[in-house]
């Protein structure tokens, strides 16, 4: 674009890694255009595109600070609209090793918005931007750049269901598209040869089914979560949240072949193997309100764009098109939400960033740690093929104490939780002073009490529940 013409940043794709990236680049250009197959503006409940949408996707406590301060005020609207709010580390049930972690309040907000919704209050917030413009039901089919191919300036552009394409001009332009970004194909089309991928196989399907719970029963309590965590011993996990609508929203996972059924019946047994029997005898007390639902995640993806020593200027990445993590681990938005902190650090009114900048300070101070945090966790899985060098080796000793330690010590589940919640680096819990009370803490295992089953009542087997809907 001239000179003297206004500026344009176009964003491709309009989820939430999108929509964080739109709200930063507001900021600095005189229009943003944001591009998606979808029908975007008023959709509240699951995109088309977006089949993820339908499971569990949380936003750690990080992400929620960030959400808050560049949309101020809006975890207070997403509360008041009836989603179930309370603190990551004690109001959630957590269970690691199949032991319960001791429990204590954080400061860190976390929310039981299903995804559409928390999509829908944010993309709301981005709408009122009166310089964001949306252009919906569109194909993405490439970049435009100068005839040097040094310079991103636009991007093709198709509306679905014709055959008339053109061109967005751009000043800059950010892949936010996803795990199918094209970015890596366009760039070797464009002769900057091969992006550099770490990728993890570690052949994850989860099924997610809501459910409401019956009058008079609350086998939740204060919580707001119940999550029994996946672990070597037992592939499988689940995150059990109360969620907006009055619902109950389960989300129930295996690992390396360990997957969990999609028949009704099935899933209940599934149910009962988990890690801790907490999730089974609260589903007791609840009704389901839709069918089982299931969703394959094969592997991570890292693209390591940052090892890349050309990059055209005026182009950036980010969200799941740069990195793809273990979703049971919640990274995602938060991730998401940090790299629009560190693009908006790069953005200057009226000049595009400098991308090699970018992708190096976003891979040392937003991806680095959760990437390195989780790998050390995948890797406790025999199952699952990486390099165990001695630091994985020792960082994975030195979690297992910190998880029995937190058995015991509320402290320890606290700062732990700051670690996952991405607040505090890992490295946080390698401070003297936690260390030497990791050390104590651990010394003579897991508390007892962290393996008793935290039981609401006593219940019937839910076996009859099933013969009745089977007859209805």
């Amino acid at each position: 674009m001239g000179q003297d013409a206004p500026t344009r940043a176009v964003v491709l794709g309009g989820s939430i890694a999108g929509l964080f990236a739109a709200r930063v680049l507001a900021d600095a250009y005189d229009e943003v255009r944001i591009v998606d197959r979808d029908t975007l503006v008023g959709t509240k409940g699951p995109r088309r595109h977006a089949p993820q949408g339908r499971h569990i996707n949380g936003l750690l406590a990080r992400g929620q600070q960030i959400m808050e301060e560049l949309f101020p005020g809006l975890t207070k609207q997403i509360l008041d609209y009836g989603v179930p709010g309370g603190d990551l580390s004690g109001s959630c049930r957590w269970f690691f090793g199949g032991r319960r972690l001791k429990q204590q309040r954080a400061g860190l907000v976390t929310l039981g918005a299903r995804r559409p919704v928390l999509e829908f209050h944010i993309r709301e917030r981005v709408e009122k931007i009166p310089n964001v413009v949306f252009t919906e039901q569109h194909d993405i089919l490439g970049l435009v750049t100068t005839a040097d191919r040094g310079t991103v300036t636009g991007v093709r552009v198709q509306r679905r269901g014709t055959k008339t394409e053109k061109v967005i001009e751009a000043d800059l332009v950010v892949d936010a598209t996803g795990r199918g970004s094209r970015t890596p194909v366009w760039l070797e089309e464009l002769g900057y040869g091969a992006v550099p991928e770490e990728r993890k196989k570690i052949d994850l399907v989860y099924v997610t089914q809501h459910f409401r719970l019956r009058e008079g029963a609350d086998p939740f309590g204060d919580d707001v979560a119940i999550n029994p965590v996946a672990y070597p011993g037992s592939p499988r996990g689940a995150v059990f949240i109360r969620t907006d609508n009055g619902e109950l929203e389960l989300t129930t996972y295996g690992l390396l072949g360990d997957h969990p059924p999609t028949d009704q019946a099935g899933l209940y047994e599934w149910l009962k193997t988990l890690p801790s029997r907490d999730v089974y005898d609260a589903i007791r007390y609840a009704d389901p309100v839709d069918e089982p639902t299931a969703f394959r995640f094969p592997t991570t993806v890292r693209r390591q764009y940052e090892k890349l020593t050309r990059f055209p200027a005026g182009l950036l990445v980010t969200g799941d098109a740069i990195t793809c993590f273990n979703p049971v681990y919640a990274q995602g938005m938060s991730v998401a939400a940090m790299s629009a902190m560190t693009m908006r650090q790069h953005l200057h009114s009226g000049a595009a960033p400098e991308p090699t900048d970018y992708f190096r300070d976003l891979a040392h101070d937003v991806i680095d740690p959760p990437w390195e945090m989780t790998n050390t966790v995948d890797l406790t899985f025999p199952g699952v093929k990486g390099n165990r060098t001695f630091q994985v080796r020792m960082a994975q000793k030195y979690l297992k104490r910190v998880q029995v330690a937190a058995t015991r010590d509320g402290k320890v589940t606290a700062a732990y939780m700051r670690a996952a919640g991405l607040v505090d680096r890992p490295e946080s819990l390698m401070r003297p002073g936690m260390v030497l009370r990791v050390l104590a803490k651990s010394l003579f295992g897991p508390s007892a009490e962290s393996g008793v089953h935290a039981n609401w009542a006593p219940a019937a087997d839910v076996t009859p529940v099933i013969e009745e809907r089977r007859a209805a």
